[in-house]
């Protein structure tokens, strides 16, 4: 008998036998999936894959912002669709990733965001601005305040911000600890007897005459199953041709600790194509310029460009600590997923095969609420 996956009898039998459901992608989509499906299917064997040591695409590569959109975003993302409900969509996710792993395990802080304009910047400022009081009344049923947005422009000042003209505050918005929140999606899932399979890359996804579906993995092992849960976002297409998803690479960079800097709270520059924390340990943490060059940033491939980080250490320079260079002591990349409509894939890609992907940009928001959908699908 053939082996090449080396694997033996007791790894079969624990860890790769015949499962209920498989789920591809060990995120915030795919862990809380698997939680939420124990849930109401406790005797279901449920297994969860993961091609890298860690996932491979945004959940522990992300900023850690609980929001969900500033003003410029949300004037943009309104003329994509349903906003009111899009933007309960990303609240509910967040209330259940709290209320799934708690507060204190997610260090979740909050500290309220705000969105930067500088002087050149004074047209988008004032529309901006003049939408204040229409998104607030718009939004007042979702997030349960009757002023989410304000003109915070006379704090401006006290961040020492250079060249800032307007500051607009979301008195809603949030940070956590991104690293925090996987360890404990991880810990959470093992506790329900869910196995989360590192280093397990799948090939293929085919289906035998029987109706049941084999997954076969880089290794050489293959698990049966009888339903498979795809929520690798961003990488969904190479297993899943048809899905409308499109790669969207987002860079970070954070500095040597500035116990003299005092940034309370998270900030949005650029449409929400920058962002920016100061962290725990005084570390100030920089990302994003995808918007510099879409189709370069269009890719699943991790990695850095000079064009991205130089517009990362401008803005640090010039804008938000004017006259400082600190030291960089961190620079990654992560992957998110983007496409036509505001809403992610929850559906039946193939009888069996459930796609839960394309969070555009907004998988900590998303992530839990996407994960339940699967769920109920899955379960049902």
């Amino acid at each position: 008998m053939q082996n090449p996956s080396n694997l033996s009898y007791w790894e079969y039998q624990a860890f790769f036998g015949p499962a209920d459901v498989v789920i591809i992608g060990a995120g915030i989509v795919g862990l809380t999936a698997a939680l939420y499906l124990k849930q109401r299917q406790p005797t279901w064997r449920v297994v969860v894959l993961e091609r890298g040591p860690l996932p491979s695409g945004a959940s522990t590569k992300n900023a850690g912002f609980a929001c969900f959109g500033s003003i410029s975003e949300l004037i943009e993302q309104e003329k994509r669709g349903d906003l009111e409900a899009v933007v309960a969509a990303r609240c509910a996710g967040l209330a259940r990733l709290r209320d799934l792993v708690s507060d204190a395990a997610l260090d979740y802080q909050p500290v309220g965001g705000y969105e930067l304009f500088r002087h050149e910047e004074a047209e988008l400022a004032s529309e901006c601005v003049a939408k204040i009081g229409y998104f607030n009344n718009l939004l007042a049923p979702v997030t349960g305040h009757p002023q989410t947005f304000r003109d915070a422009s006379a704090d401006a000042r006290q961040f020492g911000f250079q060249g800032v003209g307007t500051l607009l505050k979301n008195e809603c918005e949030g940070s956590l600890d991104a690293g925090r929140m996987m360890r404990a999606l991880l810990t959470r899932t093992w506790a329900a007897e869910v196995p989360v399979l590192t280093n397990c890359a799948v090939e293929a996804l085919e289906t035998a005459p029987s109706g049941q579906l084999h997954v076969r993995l880089a290794n050489g092992a293959c698990i049966e199953t009888g339903q498979v849960l795809v929520a690798t976002n961003a990488f969904a297409s190479e297993l899943l041709p048809s899905v409308e998803v499109s790669p969207g690479r987002g860079q970070v960079l954070v500095t040597e600790p500035l116990p003299e800097v005092r940034l309370s709270g998270t900030f949005h520059y650029d449409h929400g194509y920058a962002y920016f924390r100061q962290l725990p340990d005084k570390r100030l943490l920089l990302g994003g310029g995808r918007n510099l060059n879409f189709a370069a940033e269009q890719t699943t491939t991790p990695g850095l460009t000079a064009p991205v980080q130089q517009y990362l250490e401008n803005l640090l320079h010039d804008v938000i600590l004017p006259g400082q260079r600190p030291q960089i002591d961190y620079r990654w990349s992560g992957v998110m997923g983007f496409g036509p409509a505001l809403a992610p894939i929850i559906d039946w890609v193939r009888p069996g095969v459930l796609a839960a992907v394309r969070c555009n940009g907004m998988g900590v928001a998303m992530g839990a609420g996407t994960g339940w959908l699967a769920a109920q699908k899955l379960a049902g």
